[in-house]
């Protein structure tokens, strides 16, 4: 009998940290369950989906020798999170099952056998490995996810882009009616890569990545990635598809532009959207010198009109659009000024942020 020992914060902090993709209800029962190896080096906590694998590695207190097991990753959770903090809590595996221990309390769990947990295969060959802060990822990932579509039947919007290329590491993400951009530079020069990462890695890499100090490095196969950072690696499948030519989607030399206030707009956009239709939520813009008007109306007949000052000289253009579409991008930016540039009501917008130019979100526009 081998047993672990660590405070009860410890070791649920590294569970909540990998079992985020383990499914409740799976085919393979073993995929509801955690993979725990105890080595000499420590003990080694790994999940699966057979789509994304999540494995980090720490140090216990307890005995010296090695075992395998697998265990309800959820139950295991569940249990601890009822613990105090600063519990000892402690871990024994015998035969097939799994005490845990902590005061006053035990549970006996069951296991199932770890050779049959399906570890992912990775890749024979990666390419060049790059790094950027975990901070800039997420930032990165923050700024685009919003656009990413769900179920489409067009898979491969089903995610974002990554394009690293020389010094500049590119995310795109879309679902056909938006599009949103963001680049950061990269330490070292790479050559150029380019993969499409599945949705639910994306909201992994979100809820895993931290603001802290720390990189995450990065390296791509034909049909995986693998992100190192912080004691854990995550090895996904990659979706397999060609995404939309960005750069011929991003309008350049749209002739009228204005910058205004984000706050002041995404409130006014927020107010009129109440009373958009359910099923359209359309918005009417109205831009002409020195003012923007919101108007949206609905089926029974309810309309709401919204009025902002700008400063504005250009042509008088009223266009409809997808009143979620732009808050959600409003909502994910924290500057204070925002810069619509605008052509004419049949043209897509270009929403960037004056003061970072890394940043580009197209919108077409929706008759009303």
């Amino acid at each position: 009998m081998i047993v672990l020992k660590a405070t009860q914060d410890k070791v649920l902090s590294v569970l909540q940290s990998v079992a985020g993709i383990v499914e409740r209800r799976h085919t393979l029962p073993v995929l509801a369950n955690v993979l725990i190896r105890k080595t000499a080096e420590g003990v080694q906590f790994t999940t699966s989906d057979l789509e994304i694998q999540i494995r980090t590695t720490a140090s216990f207190d307890g005995d010296a020798g090695s075992f395998t097991t697998t265990v309800g990753a959820r139950k295991l959770i569940d249990i601890l999170r009822t613990m105090p903090a600063d519990q000892t809590v402690s871990l024994e595996s015998s035969q097939n099952k799994v005490v845990l221990k902590g005061g006053k309390s035990r549970f006996t769990l069951q296991t199932l056998p770890a050779e049959d947990f399906p570890l992912v295969q990775e890749a024979p060959s990666f390419g060049p490995s790059f790094s950027v802060p975990q901070k800039t990822l997420k930032d990165l990932l923050n700024q685009v996810s919003f656009a990413m579509a769900v179920h489409d039947i067009r898979y491969y919007l089903n995610g974002i882009l990554f394009v690293a290329e020389g010094k500049q590491l590119s995310l795109v993400a879309t679902d056909g009616h938006r599009l949103a951009f963001a680049s950061a530079t990269l330490e070292v020069e790479v050559p150029r890569q380019e993969v499409i990462l599945p949705r639910k890695t994306v909201l992994e890499l979100q809820r895993l990545l931290s603001d802290a100090e720390g990189a995450i490095e990065m390296q791509f196969a034909s049909n995986q990635a693998r992100f190192s950072f912080g004691g854990m690696e995550f090895v996904t499948k990659l979706v397999e598809g060609k995404f939309p030519d960005y750069n011929r989607v991003i309008p350049k030399n749209h002739r009228n532009e204005v910058t205004l206030g984000r706050a002041p707009l995404l409130a006014s956009l927020q107010r009129t959207a109440i009373l958009t239709s359910e099923k359209f939520k359309g918005v009417r813009l109205n831009i002409e010198p020195g003012l923007l008007r919101v108007a949206s109306s609905n089926a029974e007949q309810e309309e709401a009109v919204d009025e902002l000052d700008i400063d504005y000289g250009g042509d008088t253009i009223e266009i409809g659009f997808n009143v979620s579409y732009l808050i959600d991008a409003l909502a994910n930016m924290d500057q204070d000024m925002v810069r619509i540039e605008l052509q004419d009501a049949n043209s897509s917008a270009l929403v960037t942020n004056p003061e970072n130019s890394a940043f580009k979100y197209v919108v077409m526009p929706m008759r009303i």
